[in-house]
């Protein structure tokens, strides 16, 4: 019988107390290797990568004195890392947040307790977690806040754990919060076989909604329609404005965008009278101009979608949105699809799938055993 374990406090994801890799350069030499009582090993970036595909020397695997936690923090012994877009934006220093000084990539993981500091009652050593940081999870050790961890349900493995909070989130809140979703939408995801697009697919028709999915290649298609995708359309063949006319001649009620660039235009101009246009990110690496006489015309609104923002702005009510995604996924309605795994030492080829838009669903790094 599944059940959701102890208390689901997710307060400020991008908070607030950053998690605690390193700090500054750190050179390793016998001499500083017999200080240390123990070491552990993560990925060293400083942000200032050109643009990729990167290589090992870049993001090398550096070793570093473990970790303590302060009041308030949990040390984790991360078990898997998910990689998402945003760490190869974080990685050049284009994200919205910048690291001053050397870390490590990585927003989300899995793994089990190491170590808990004072004031930390709800978790103990050897508990399973899911926790979110704003960059750091590329390591064999995070700490992070107490409030940034949940335990693990019942069923659930370190795979599926890694994979759910950043796609599901960001999915979740776009549809429910700006999107309003009802069984009777029709919903247009762009790159529906991305990570945040299979999750947007999911979710819709964990909602009862119509799903029309697009992708740029028949066989990321085909995982879609394993999905439930409604209708599909590979906007490399064929021409999405006529295809939209033929399946959904009144348009969409929903249009969930994670990739802008040439194809933002024309969803727009299929988005139903008074729809939903939701901005989700920009995987193509082109930001759109939108001229503003669509949305007039067609009295529909668009929507910036910033879950991260939301996670800090709004705890309460992320609260309640990692509750519903657990109970989807314990009622077996969600369920993370991982295209590719790596070692940590090769977070670069990681990253470089996922740049490249190579990569289905998730793409992840098996940390430790």
């Amino acid at each position: 019988m599944h059940r959701l374990n102890g208390r689901m406090s997710f307060c400020a994801a991008f908070s607030l107390s950053k998690s605690r890799i390193f700090t500054g350069s750190c050179q390793i030499t016998p001499h500083t290797m017999r200080r240390w009582s123990s070491s552990f090993k993560a990925i060293s970036c400083h942000g200032d990568l050109p643009p990729p595909p990167f290589s090992k020397d870049q993001l090398p695997l550096k070793t570093f004195p473990s970790l303590t936690p302060k009041k308030g923090e949990v040390v984790v012994s991360v078990k898997v890392a998910a990689v998402n877009f945003p760490d190869v934006l974080i990685a050049q220093g284009k994200y919205q947040m910048k690291p001053e000084k050397e870390f490590s990539p990585g927003f989300e993981f899995s793994g089990t307790v190491k170590t808990t500091g004072e004031e930390v009652k709800h978790l103990q050593a050897g508990d399973r977690v899911i926790g979110f940081v704003p960059w750091g999870a590329f390591a064999e050790e995070v700490s992070v806040s107490r409030h940034n961890l949940i335990k693990m349900p019942e069923g659930m493995d370190f795979k599926d754990g890694a994979s759910l909070l950043m796609a599901y989130g960001t999915s979740y809140y776009a549809l429910h919060h700006h999107g309003a979703i009802k069984a009777s939408d029709t919903v247009l995801i762009l790159g529906a076989s991305g990570g945040v697009g299979l999750a947007a697919l999911e979710l819709a028709k964990a909602q009862g909604a119509k799903v029309i999915a697009t992708a740029s290649e028949d066989s990321k298609l085909e995982l879609c329609k394993a999905r439930g995708a409604d209708v599909l359309i590979n906007y490399k063949k064929d021409d999405l404005k006529k295809a939209m006319k033929e399946v959904a001649p009144e348009g969409a009620d929903i249009v969930y965008d994670p990739v802008g660039g040439d194809l933002t235009e024309t969803a727009l101009r299929n988005v139903k009278w008074n729809g939903r246009y939701l901005v989700i990110g920009f995987a193509s690496g082109e930001i759109p101009k939108i001229p503003l006489n669509i949305p007039l015309l067609k009295g529909c609104s668009i929507h910036g979608v910033f879950w991260g923002s939301f996670a800090m702005r709004e705890p309460q009510r992320l609260q309640q949105q990692i509750k519903s995604i657990m109970e989807l996924y314990l009622a077996g309605k969600v369920k993370p699809h991982v295209s590719a795994e790596y070692p940590l030492e090769d977070a670069y080829l990681a990253l470089n799938s996922l740049a490249g838009r190579k990569a289905t669903g998730k793409v992840l790094l098996k940390v430790s055993d």
